[in-house]
């Protein structure tokens, strides 16, 4: 896409312990928005505990540019119901982007080699909506991120993700 500086990759994995919005379940779906980009999982049927393992690839034109995550409860006759949102922080992951970068490179070059080493860790805190530490890792020549988003306005719920970049031809990062 022209203006991006690359596609982050989300992986969106599962529901845990979702809040209740029909009489015993959920019909779970997450909506991911960035400026005007909105994507959407696929929803589960009856199920507060959904394992999506679906891959979500926003262009990203703007690093400071919020990532919204929602989960709405899916409805047949009246409007879907939120089951609470949070916000995807992708600035450590950026950040690690730009310091690894060189070696990204040499790794794409160097076929051979290969492994896992976690490079950062971010904890949960005022400013991101994470459950627990997030890991920021090295493997096989890319940069990886796995998170617990806990869902703001609710009670119970979190999401677990997983970000990855793809670099453009031409890409700034």
């Amino acid at each position: 896409m022209e203006g991006s500086l690359g596609l982050l990759r989300i992986q969106v994995k599962r529901g845990i312990n979702l809040a209740v919005r029909d009489s015993t379940s959920s019909d779970p779906y997450v909506v991911v928005t960035m400026g005007n980009q909105k994507l959407k999982t696929r929803t589960i049927k009856n199920n507060c505990n959904p394992e999506w393992n679906e891959h979500l690839t926003l262009a990203v034109i703007d690093p400071n540019f919020p990532i919204l995550l929602t989960v709405y409860d899916k409805d047949t006759f009246t409007a879907d119901d939120k089951m609470g949102e949070a916000d995807i922080d992708i600035r450590p992951f950026l950040e690690c982007l730009e310091t690894y970068a060189d070696e990204i490179l040499h790794h794409q070059a160097d076929t051979a080699a290969s492994g896992t080493a976690i490079i950062r860790r971010v904890q949960p805190g005022g400013g991101n909506c994470l459950a627990h530490e997030s890991s920021i890792f090295w493997k096989d020549g890319k940069i990886v991120q796995d998170l617990i988003l806990r869902l703001r306005e609710v009670k119970t719920g979190e999401v677990e993700l997983q970000l990855q970049w793809i670099d453009l031809p031409g890409g700034c990062m």
